[in-house]
């Protein structure tokens, strides 16, 4: 098992957690993780954190995918995968509409199709095998679509990246992680179930049968917060908050891929119910009505004994094959500890 650290995106003002960073380094941790929403960015930190580790790989949770064409994309990872000696790693995703229409201000479109053409795309830059071109429902290579002057050419990169730059997806859709199967190296589910995985199972064996991959090739990657405390109820309560966000109002009623994972995950009654009252400024309730079973069942929660326990049965699944790597979130320095002495 190999143990990541997440970072995530900025408040009004930004922070990196240089410290936090490099004990964690100095633990053993393989990675640590920057983001991005609609303030601070996730290259620049990840340039920041890159510069100033040694061994510690750092990447992308995520890189908004309509933010950037392909080819940018491109040109970043390479840069800093040579600067860095191979240590950058890109994670991508698609976003929700409310960002990508209301903050970038382009379309939606279709975040699958977009997924997977993104990633070809990206892949056949790096590789420099030939002058890049792509005819796709989303981009193509040259473009020829309105506007176009007819002047564009195929061209290939000028800086030849010898570095790797493995490529993750953030996705929890089923047709979102078989295209993560398909085109990429690994994805992020937000949360996960260590012992009911089968959510994810048939969608990944598709994805791999389409892109003719093993599943040793795919690297699941599931965000795990640890929250390290006598009191497991109170240690529930910034949990509790973050859920209630992302399967309440992270995205319109009809429009919540979070609270659609939820009900996948067997909280299907109360999924609905948490998205009633966040939607209805009930907040706090909202909160309250997230399941003690799901919180416990995908994170890290209580006193040290207690997490030493439910320890085991992320051990059995990366035994199994069916997790490679844990995202910590939220991790005191103790906490990091704790989980990379039974882990590593």
């Amino acid at each position: 098992m190999k143990l990541g650290l997440l970072g995530g995106y900025s408040g009004r003002k930004i922070s990196i957690p240089i410290d936090q960073v490099r004990h964690a380094e100095s633990l053993g941790y393989d990675s640590f993780w920057t983001s991005e929403a609609y303030g601070s960015d996730a290259v620049s930190p990840a340039a920041w954190i890159l510069a100033q580790t040694e061994k510690l790989r750092v990447g992308t949770a995520i890189m908004q995918m309509p933010a950037r064409s392909p080819a940018m994309t491109a040109m970043t990872a390479m840069t800093l995968a040579e600067l860095s000696g191979g240590r950058f790693m890109l994670g991508l995703g698609a976003s929700g509409p409310q960002v990508v229409e209301g903050w970038h201000g382009v379309p939606y479109g279709k975040p699958v199709t977009r997924l997977r053409e993104y990633i070809k795309i990206v892949k056949q830059i790096i590789a420099r095998e030939a002058p890049s071109t792509f005819e796709g429902d989303q981009y193509q290579l040259p473009y020829s679509g309105p506007g176009a002057t007819g002047l564009g050419k195929p061209l290939k990169s000028i800086l030849h990246c010898e570095e790797d730059v493995p490529i993750y997806a953030a996705s929890i859709t089923p047709r979102g992680v078989a295209a993560a199967a398909e085109v990429a190296d690994g994805f992020f589910p937000i949360w996960m179930d260590p012992e009911n995985d089968t959510v994810f199972e048939e969608s990944i064996s598709q994805g791999l049968a389409a892109g003719d991959r093993s599943r040793t090739e795919f690297d699941v990657a599931p965000f795990v917060t640890v929250a390290l405390g006598d009191d497991v109820e109170q240690c529930m309560m910034p949990i509790r908050g973050n859920m209630a966000l992302y399967i309440g109002g992270m995205g319109a009623r009809n429009k919540n891929f979070y609270n659609n994972y939820a009900k996948r995950l067997g909280f299907e009654e109360e999924a609905g119910k948490i998205q009633d009252l966040y939607l209805a400024g009930r907040r706090d309730e909202a909160m309250a009505a997230v399941p003690p079973e799901l919180m416990d069942a995908c994170h890290l929660i209580g006193p040290a004994d207690r997490i030493r326990d439910r320890l085991q049965r992320w051990k059995a699944a990366a035994a199994a094959g069916r997790v490679s790597t844990m995202m910590i979130a939220g991790g005191s320095p103790r906490a990091l500890e704790l989980v990379a002495e039974e882990m590593l």
